[in-house]
């Protein structure tokens, strides 16, 4: 088509479309079908979106105590891992809810759950809550799968690296960021500004004290958690990228080992795991007190 027809042609679809536009909003009732001549055409924009909905803090109501922010993996259209009897979802939900109450239960300690309830949320979401709170801590709580190798078992904890810890490790982290996606289409934005100095060290800084938090794990977990013989992970989890929140993602067990399963379900493998966390959570911020992170 010539240039000048091209330009013919495309301006007149702009006016068809910009008269189909007013005449719907005519036949809506937002705009008068008949305006006094001169008066100006106005009608509703709308409505300014709501920022997210940030959960309950439970605890003492002093500011200056610690906050912990305890998220259960997965949720909603997203089920995890799944084995015949166990979807991740709802396990890590009942891990999460138990040292939620173990938490408030000690006192001195601020609390918050990113879900209590059986719904999805992005990982930019659950690391927005942890941000917009101003938290001291990060756990967020999932069950891993070997797949038809029923046998494997133990707990093991992530933090955040580039630099992959293993190749299995790899492959998790790939594994578990696709979940932040339907249909394959990306649901949560990738800024690139992170590669900020200042933001840099910031995330060092959280990384080492998600360290010092994985020692003290392992060490108030002995006797009563059951660990992988390689129990320290390093892969670049989306959900741990909260540059200045000490992070940790916690891999509870694998679903596909019945009995680990339902260790993990019963009254005693959450109670367990709520109180190892607990000592763990403790301990970590006597020797770092929010004033001093």
């Amino acid at each position: 088509m010539p240039l000048l027809q091209t330009y013919w042609f495309t301006g007149l679809v702009a006016a068809v479309l910009a008269f189909a536009a007013v005449a719907g909003l005519v036949v809506a009732g937002v705009v008068p079908a008949n305006p006094p001549r001169g008066a100006a055409l106005r009608f509703d924009l709308p409505a300014k979106q709501p920022r997210m909905a940030l959960p309950e803090i439970a605890g003492p109501a002093d500011p200056g105590l610690p906050l912990v922010i305890i998220d259960a993996g997965h949720g909603g259209h997203d089920p995890g891992a799944v084995s015949k009897d166990y979807l991740e979802k709802d396990l890590v939900l009942g891990l999460a809810l138990a040292l939620h109450e173990r938490l408030v239960q000690e006192g001195n300690i601020r609390v918050a759950l990113t879900r209590r309830e059986d719904r999805f949320l992005a990982f930019a979401e659950r690391v927005a809550i942890a941000r917009e709170l101003n938290a001291h801590l990060f756990i967020s709580i999932h069950a891993d799968s070997a797949g038809e190798q029923a046998d494997v078992s133990g707990a093991s904890i992530y933090v955040l690296s580039e630099d992959a810890s293993s190749e299995a490790a790899a492959r998790y982290a790939a594994r578990e960021n696709r979940a932040d996606m339907v249909n394959g289409v990306p649901i949560s934005e990738r800024d690139d500004e992170v590669t900020d100095i200042l933001v840099e060290l910031s995330q060092r800084q959280a990384s080492t004290a998600a360290r010092e938090f994985v020692d003290l794990v392992l060490r108030e977990g002995e006797g009563a958690i059951t660990f992988h013989p390689q129990p320290r992970r390093a892969a670049g989890l989306a959900v741990l990228r909260a540059p200045d929140v000490p992070s940790v993602l916690f891999e509870s067990g694998f679903i596909s080992n019945p009995d680990e399963a339902r260790a993990l379900a019963s009254q005693e493998g959450r109670q367990n795991f709520a109180e190892a966390f607990t000592r763990a959570i403790r301990v970590y911020f006597v020797r770092n007190p929010p004033g001093e992170q």
